[in-house]
């Protein structure tokens, strides 16, 4: 459905030249959104697909392990979308504060997104609201460090930005004035806490409507990815927030970027619905598909261990550890189960002699072992498969 009253454009200088910049109108839509025929259906399958992942998570023998490398995913996947060339092996062997040869700028990067993103999921489980506050404070975790740290962190934009082109005659997009930015955000603001939208459409309509403010200076697009985890997360669609969609729109970006368009200039919401709604269901019927492979190679591996014959509880908890931390090293494995240097030694030993994991350096002291199963299932779409 086009709609007439999207937005009205205001005109300003920027940098020597007069613009059009666009300030959108206030959620919801006006006319209101049309769910019926095809759009309902498909907001049907995609809350039934949330409806089994929330169920696979119940059944995980400890969701939270799942949670740690899946969120990291998320973070490499959304960094990926901006740009960076950081995969999942970078991320994880950064944090194990080893990482030879990974582009240190966008290793940090993803390191604060995955902050941000543990923050803002903290701060929603502690009882604190969804608000502007809490997204400028995941702006702020995720802009800390790094390239960004330059940009304001946590701090609205005072300036005039653009999107798209080498100056702002001739961007692709001109968001509204810095003026106007604490108005178009308080009202996003009152749209996240309105009672009779359906939670999937109020994230997806709250993430166009936070792109096309860009209230930032830079990281407005990864802010935005994550605004909708925090939607989906704080409304109860998922126990465990295990929904992320960077994959799906990295996947389809150039079709994400010509809708966010779409929807400004002709209020064409409905055909934005049809392609998120597809998204999360895609997303879910994955992550479903992802942890049911998971738990596969968890009890495969467990069986060969046992028909191997090994008795070493301490390879057990060494097997399990490592389902959360794909990387060790034989130090850090000793200090985290609190077991001394030969104990954990043995049970790298032991494991890498039936294969499940992998010594990666090929030398005699700091050698890092990745469970290469489970990584590459992870890496699926993330890039650097070990």
């Amino acid at each position: 459905m086009n709609r007439a009253n999207t937005g009205r454009y205001e005109t300003t200088s920027v940098a020597g030249e007069t613009v059009q910049a666009f300030v959108p109108a206030a959620l919801p839509p006006n006319p209101p959104l049309d769910v019926s025929g095809e759009l309902g259906r498909k907001h049907e399958r995609a809350l039934l697909a949330c409806g089994r992942l929330d169920g696979i998570a119940a059944v995980l023998p400890d969701p939270h392990l799942f949670l740690y490398s899946y969120v990291r995913r998320e973070a490499v996947l959304s960094s990926q979308i901006e740009g960076t060339q950081s995969s999942l092996s970078d991320l994880l062997l950064f944090e194990l504060d080893e990482a030879p040869g990974a582009p240190f700028n966008d290793v940090i990067e993803v390191s604060n997104y995955v902050v941000a993103m543990n923050h803002g999921l903290e701060r929603l489980q502690g009882g604190f609201p969804l608000s502007t506050r809490l997204i400028r404070e995941v702006h702020e975790k995720l802009m800390a460090n790094g390239r960004g740290s330059e940009w304001q962190p946590g701090e609205y934009r005072t300036s005039q930005n653009w999107i798209g082109g080498t100056r702002p005659g001739n961007a692709h997009f001109v968001p509204p004035p810095a003026h106007r930015v604490v108005d178009c955000m308080s009202a996003l603001e009152s749209f996240l806490h309105e009672q009779d939208i359906p939670v999937l459409l109020k994230a997806a309509l709250a993430h166009v409507q936070f792109e096309t403010i860009h209230p930032f200076l830079d990281g407005n697009g990864r802010t935005g990815r994550l605004l909708i985890s925090l939607i989906l997360h704080n409304e109860g669609v998922l126990r465990v927030p295990l929904l992320y969609l960077s994959l799906y729109l990295k996947e389809h970006r150039t079709e994400y970027y010509r809708l966010l368009d779409h929807v400004r200039s002709t209020g064409d919401w409905e055909q934005w619905l049809d392609f998120f709604l597809d998204g999360v269901y895609d997303t879910a019927t994955g992550a479903v598909d992802t942890a049911n492979r998971l738990m596969e190679l968890f009890a495969s591996d467990e069986r060969t261990l046992r028909s191997s014959g090994v008795t070493l509880s301490n390879v057990y908890r060494v097997h399990t550890h490592m389902r959360a931390r794909p990387f060790v090293t034989i130090n850090r494995i000793a200090t985290e189960l609190n077991v001394s240097y030969p104990t954990a030694a043995k049970a790298l030993e032991v494991l890498g002699g039936t294969g499940i994991v992998r010594e990666i350096t090929g030398k005699q002291r700091n050698r890092i072992y990745v469970y290469h199963e489970l990584l590459s299932i992870l890496n699926e779409g993330a890039g650097g498969v070990a």
